[in-house]
């Protein structure tokens, strides 16, 4: 079976919701032109201000708030 290649994976929608110390952005992929699947994911921020990947997991108040609006856009294109 083969792996995940990228370039087979177009991206249909993406939004950004910016915090203090993270990011969390909600987005479309279709994988070869299969079923667009919603993918929730977060970045946080160093010291500097630079971004790197993180585990989602848990969400304050504030970012659901932020998320939702994202989430009802993205519907759209599933």
């Amino acid at each position: 079976m083969p792996g995940f290649d990228k370039s087979l994976d177009k991206e249909l929608f993406s939004a950004s919701a910016d915090f203090q110390r993270s990011k969390i952005t909600v987005a479309v992929f279709s994988y070869n032109n299969g079923t667009p699947k919603l993918q929730i994911s977060r970045e946080n921020k160093n010291a500097e201000g630079e971004l790197s990947f993180a585990k989602l997991g848990r969400m304050t108040k504030e970012e659901v708030e932020a998320v939702l609006p994202l989430m009802e856009k993205a519907k759209k294109y599933l």
